[in-house]
Order: C-alpha cells, then structure tokens, then sequence
C-alpha cells in the first residue's frame, strides 16, 4: 500500500516552535473525541494523526501506559 506522509497542520493556539503542547492537547483530544464520538468518528483521526506526527513515541507508550494505569495527568472526559 502506499503511505501519505504529512506533519500536522498550522494551529494558532501553539504558534511557538516547540511544539510539545500541541503534541499534548492533541493526544488528550484524541481521547476525548473517541469517548464522546467513537473510534470511527473520522474528524477524531485528524488528532491521532497530529499526535502521532509532532510527539515521541516513548511519550506516547507513555501516556498509553498512565491512560490504562489511571494515573494519566489530564481529564479525558468528553
């Protein structure tokens, strides 16, 4: 099959280069928009996408880990 690379888009809410605050605030939208929406909720892979683009891997597996332990630092209700 054949891959589409893109980075995430412009957001004016993190207009700075470090981006690790855009990185964050779309992977907590991700969780929220699939709790309040569901997985195939297609608006809601816009934030997996950007997550996946701008964080870490090892942020990532780490945030997953707190998600599943119930200690992650954010509230993911929708």
């Amino acid at each position: 099959s054949k891959y589409v690379l893109q980075t995430a888009g412009f957001d004016a809410r993190f207009p700075n280069t470090n981006q690790t605050r855009h990185c964050f605030q779309n992977y907590t939208d991700y969780f929220k928009c699939i709790s309040a929406k569901g997985e195939d909720f297609a608006p809601c892979k816009q934030f997996k996408r950007a997550y996946n683009s701008l964080c870490p891997n090892s942020w990532i597996a780490r945030w997953d880990e707190q998600r599943e332990n119930g200690t992650f630092p954010a509230n993911l209700d929708p």
